[in-house]
């Protein structure tokens, strides 16, 4: 009976590490979901950056597994280089020990406060953002509640006689205890609270030095398999990242588990507190990987590509345009709605790929723009052939108008891609073929356009999906702003001019040919806004004020 209320306490308290380190990862993605998932597209420019972009990102989540799936969805989409998203990894490996070892410095005592702050900051307020932030806090508080919990569950488990003798038998079999942990990590898709678990168990004093060295890696390696398997259906670039970073600590296991016994003496001697040692190791051990493992990353991503190449298959024709359905409205609809998102990822990518070559005078980000495009063009009529075929017989008047919201849209992001191969890039190629340099002034409002350009994008395609009246309103307030910016910046240009700035001078035509282009993007962005705010009468007829 006391065996069994022992491992009722343990599971219940490993329990509610996941659901804590879910309810950071929910919060965290609801409070700063796009800011984190653009800082990811963009934090990637160099070796450095990706890895604190990685590291950063997981210590937000609190899961390398989110940050791994995140990467690999931008490698897919082609806004992150495979050599950085390898790099990306390391740092989450990393940020994910981090975490481990922060959780493990006994602060345990504060979780009543952080869960009281969380409710509170969750229930006061009325935002998305900031309610987001509130469920963070309570998660937080919930795994350190869960690290108190789980030392009381473990601190029975000296006297066992039981767990003594399986354990005594783990420690002569090594490779078998890495195996287990590996498994577990697996099973509760956490390296972290295998990490946890073995920390309690340390604590209680029932682990020898290697075997808890063996565990540690065994939780390493059971943590890189949930990605690799939740990219299976991926293209095959999205599963190169997930499997390479597989691959890393596979080879980080196999090496240090023939070194763990010599090594044993050396970790007794080191003045850490010995409570700790999971978590030491733990960090010790992706610190280490991420430093061998740095220089290799373009190495291992191109070992990856002949192990797993190009698919052969057409990847440019309609993936969700099902003829079977079209006698069901509702269904069609959906599967057209779906298409169009993908258009408009494929606009976004096209629009990070032409600031990545703006930013980096780098002509390669942007040499397979006019692929994209043609791919969008193709998409768009092919939502609209499909559409078409609906007909009006049968249609409700709402699927008769969302039909129209559809068709609208896909034409917009068309116009968006023309806009972006024809103007953008073509200008951006001038800037970088003949070595022209924008003012320092004129670079940042062209940057600044840019960003603002690509999160309006996301921004409609959310209110594509959620006909959100909010968002809709909002989106149309930032394109008042962006007219506003462009003007601003077209003035500042022209007293640049007077001023004789020579690069002001150089960069003339496309300053203003790039200013242009983007505010005629942003205008074909903010059209999804509009349908919304006319069926809610948010809508006037004209711009115009009344005569007097």
């Amino acid at each position: 009976m006391q065996s069994t209320i022992v491992m009722v306490n343990l599971f219940g308290a490993v329990a509610l590490l996941l659901f804590g380190l879910s309810l950071v990862k929910e919060g965290v993605t609801r409070a700063f979901g796009a800011k984190l998932r653009a800082g990811l597209a963009r934090g990637t420019s160099g070796p450095t950056r990706s890895f604190l972009t990685g590291l950063f990102a997981t210590l937000a989540l609190q899961s390398s597994t989110a940050t791994a799936l995140m990467t690999a969805s931008f490698v897919e989409k082609g806004l992150i280089r495979s050599r950085m998203a390898q790099i990306v990894l390391l740092g989450a490996n990393v940020g994910t020990a981090v975490t481990a070892w922060i959780v493990a410095t006994g602060i345990e005592w504060l979780s009543p406060m952080i869960i009281l702050v969380g409710v509170i900051l969750h229930r006061v307020s009325r935002s998305n953002a900031r309610q987001g932030l509130g469920a963070a806090f309570v998660g937080i508080g919930l795994m350190l509640l869960s690290l108190h919990l789980l030392g009381l569950a473990t601190e029975p488990m000296r006297e066992s006689a039981a767990l003594a003798a399986f354990l005594g038998m783990l420690d002569s079999a090594w490779p078998v205890a890495l195996i287990i942990s590996a498994g577990l990590a697996f099973a509760s898709s956490s390296s972290l609270a295998v990490v946890m678990l073995v920390l309690s168990l340390s604590a209680a004093g029932v682990l020898s030095v290697g075997l808890t060295v063996a565990l540690v890696l065994g939780a390493n390696l059971g943590g890189a398999i949930p990605p690799v398997m939740a990219t299976l259906s991926s293209a095959p670039s999205a599963r190169r990242v997930t499997l390479g970073n597989l691959v890393v600590r596979a080879i980080g296991c196999l090496i240090a588990l023939p070194l763990t016994g010599a090594s044993v003496e050396f970790l007794q001697s080191l003045p850490l507190p010995k409570q700790n040692l999971p978590v030491d190791i733990h960090l010790a051990f992706n610190l280490a990987m991420a430093i061998l493992a740095w220089p290799f990353a373009g190495l291992l991503s191109r070992l990856m590509t002949r192990f797993i190449p190009d698919s052969e298959t057409d990847e440019t024709g309609p993936r969700y345009l099902d003829e079977n359905v079209l006698h069901t409205p509702v269904m069609a609809l959906s599967g057209a709605t779906r298409e169009v998102l993908r258009v408009g990822d494929l606009i976004e990518m096209m629009l990070i790929r032409a600031q990545t070559a703006f930013n980096n005078n780098e002509l390669s980000e942007i040499r397979d723009v006019g692929k994209f495009e043609k791919q969008v063009d193709l998409l768009q009529q092919e939502v609209k052939i499909f559409l078409s075929r609906l007909g009006r017989d049968g249609l409700s008047p709402e699927d008769g108008r969302r039909s129209i919201v559809i068709i609208d849209y896909a034409i917009n992001l068309e116009h968006m891609g023309d806009i972006i191969e024809k103007g953008l890039c073509e200008q951006i190629g001038k800037k970088v073929n003949n070595g022209l340099k924008f003012s320092e002034d004129g670079y940042q409002e062209l940057k600044s356009l840019f960003d603002l350009t690509i999160d309006n994008l996301r921004v409609a395609q959310t209110i594509f999906v959620t006909r959100n009246a909010d968002l809709a309103r909002q989106l149309i307030e930032v394109k008042v702003n962006v007219r506003h910016m462009e003007k601003r910046s077209a003035e500042r240009h022209i007293e640049r001019l007077r001023d004789g700035r020579l690069e002001s001078l150089q960069t003339s035509s496309l300053h203003l040919d790039m200013l242009r282009d983007l505010k005629r993007i942003n205008a074909h962005i903010a059209s999804v806004a509009y349908p919304i705010l006319e069926e809610n009468g948010l809508l006037t007829e004209s711009r115009l004020r009344p005569q007097a």
